[in-house]
């Protein structure tokens, strides 16, 4: 498994979600809405989910194993540091030019 295209959609308001991302496996196969969240012990990801009748949420995709799941939050996290640091650079070039 290759993830081919990782797109990150920064979450605007305050609170503990910071994204949310998109990702390709393969040039084949596309998961939606795996968000990017503040924790107590720092950034993790969050698979997509939906809300059962009991209340709960359950996951409707997401990694068979602890090494695909941590393989996943290594790229989705290095991308959104990538456009974290992307956005700063911008600001801080388009700072100078004004």
């Amino acid at each position: 498994m290759n993830i081919t295209d990782v797109r990150v959609r920064k979450v605007s308001k305050e609170g503990k979600m910071k994204a949310v991302v998109s990702i390709t496996i393969d040039d084949e196969f596309v998961v939606h809405d795996i968000k990017v969240i503040e924790g107590e012990k720092g950034l993790f990801i969050a698979m997509p989910s939906r809300k059962a009748a009991d209340g709960e949420y359950r996951d409707i995709a997401h990694p068979i194993n602890s090494e695909t799941r941590a393989e996943i939050q290594d790229i989705i996290l290095g991308k959104y540091e990538e456009t974290l640091a992307f956005e700063a650079a911008e600001t801080e070039t388009n700072g100078e030019e004004a």
